[in-house]
């Protein structure tokens, strides 16, 4: 169920720096590493990550990415390199690598083709990050959010879903944007719609879902089973609660631990 109490920005991004903090010293890591996006999520999870002291290297990734979007990336780069020492940059074109790659699948006459290569950008970029983790005894910071991660599902299995640790992963894209706020995120990522970026145009998350994320928060609430009550609903959140619904059950081998088969014990000899 969706807490509707205010969260504390204050109070909320001190704790997960925190955390972050701990956990890194506990594993004996050097800091984190981030791909940074130009969007909320990476803003907010690069700056928490910055607050920690720790080495945190920030990457941005191209694939025939937008002007926009690499501006933003780059202004909140300089934005934390302005307040944080300890922040390095990273610039890897992947766009090369992606051509030569989706070359291989031109033959390919199928829908499902585009939203594929689409998957591949975010794993191309998770093998990225984790290449430079080696190099830098870093662990991969996640990006996702409530929503994407439990929610409905949006997100690239072994892409951006493919991390080390999830900052962000317990608090709704409304507290996202909360913590962006305390934590004084430039204004241009902040006002910007959100995007996963994966398809090389314009298209947005709510284009993608059908539904705002205030719309998705308020499904999340609601459960992925009919309840009581329902009848007194409008046109609209009905339409949302379709949506949410039928994105959770479908994107349920995404939201849960991958399954693994138990061997029972009467298939070993004594």
């Amino acid at each position: 169920m969706v807490n509707n109490k205010a969260i504390n920005a204050s109070k909320a991004s001190e704790f997960i720096s925190q955390w972050l903090l701990e956990y890194a010293t506990k594993a004996n890591i050097k800091g984190f590493v981030i791909g940074i996006s130009g969007g909320i999520d990476s803003a907010v999870v690069s700056t928490l990550c910055a607050k920690t002291g720790l080495k945190t290297l920030c990457v941005q990734m191209p694939i025939h990415q937008s002007n926009s979007e690499l501006t933003r990336a780059s202004e909140q780069i300089r934005f934390l390199q302005q307040h944080f020492s300890n922040v390095e940059e990273n610039l890897i074109d992947l766009t090369t690598t992606f051509d030569n790659y989706s070359g291989l699948f031109e033959s390919i006459d199928d829908p499902l083709n585009a939203l594929t290569l689409a998957n591949t950008r975010a794993r191309l970029r998770m093998t990225t990050l984790y290449h430079l983790a080696g190099l830098n005894g870093l662990l991969v910071a996640g990006t996702g959010n409530k929503i994407e991660d439990f929610g409905v599902g949006f997100f690239t299995k072994y892409g951006d879903g493919g991390v080390d640790i999830s900052p962000i992963a317990d608090l709704l894209k409304s507290e996202v944007f909360a913590l962006a706020a305390h934590l004084k995120i430039p204004s241009s990522i902040q006002k910007a719609s959100p995007t996963d970026g994966l398809f090389g145009d314009s298209r947005t998350d709510e284009q993608q879902l059908g539904a705002t994320y205030n719309e998705l928060e308020w499904a999340m609430s609601q459960g992925v089973d009919q309840g009581e009550g329902e009848e007194g609903l409008s046109e609209r959140q009905r339409e949302v609660l379709a949506i949410y619904r039928k994105l959770n059950r479908a994107n349920q081998h995404k939201i849960q631990p991958i399954p693994v088969c138990k061997i029972p014990a009467e298939l070993y000899s004594t």
